[in-house]
């Protein structure tokens, strides 16, 4: 099997280049089942390739740090938060800062968190602000996740992305509501707001 190379940000657009091969989710779960991946390694399988997460600075774990309690304290019963841990899409797996996931966190569930059972996903972004617009943007929109959020620490904001267009050929998302710094976002499950965060509070 040919392994595709690890790519740094921001993604390449490898599928046009002939020496590279994509790989499937089932093809990665191998690749880390025989240890030819460590459990663990910063790296993403994004639309079928192997990419190198970016280093985390000061901005980035300070806004993870408030954010690790607020999100946990508005969750409703019946939902949960995973941080930095994968979700399961159709041609990609990544690590999202956070998702909450709809259920309980249960042992020998058999599988990562599907695009169903997602509710909510956050990024937290400072060098990485560019490819969470672009990339992670389309990749959550495709899979049909109902609302995402990007924690702009470069700009002191909170962008919201929601009304995923689901598959197609330039999936994205049709509404994007940017919060700043005096404003509270939202915490929006099914439909329903549990609760708000004030921005300040994350980037301020």
């Amino acid at each position: 099997m040919s392994i595709p190379a690890v790519t740094k940000h921001p993604l390449l657009d490898l599928a046009r280049m002939a020496t590279f091969h994509s790989l499937s989710v089932a093809q990665y779960h191998q690749m880390i089942a025989n240890g030819i991946l460590l459990e663990g390694e910063p790296i993403e399988l994004i639309e079928g390739y192997l990419v190198e997460k970016m280093s985390r600075g000061t901005p980035h774990d300070e806004a993870m740090d408030f954010l690790d309690q607020a999100l946990a304290a508005l969750t409703p019963v019946g939902w949960f938060v995973r941080s930095q841990r994968a979700i399961t899409l159709a041609d990609s797996e990544p690590e999202p800062d956070y998702a909450v996931v709809r259920g309980a966190p249960v042992r020998n569930r058999g599988h990562h968190p599907l695009a169903p059972e997602l509710g909510l996903l956050v990024e937290v972004s400072d060098s990485s602000l560019g490819y969470d617009r672009n990339h992670k943007t389309r990749i959550y929109a495709r899979a049909g996740i109902p609302v995402y959020w990007i924690v702009n620490v470069v700009d002191k904001q909170i962008e919201v992305f929601t009304q995923p267009s689901g598959p197609g050929e330039s999936p994205a998302y049709a509404t994007q509501e940017v919060f700043a710094v005096g404003t509270n976002v939202p915490v929006v499950l099914d439909g329903n707001a549990v609760g708000t965060i004030a921005v300040a509070d994350v980037v301020g």
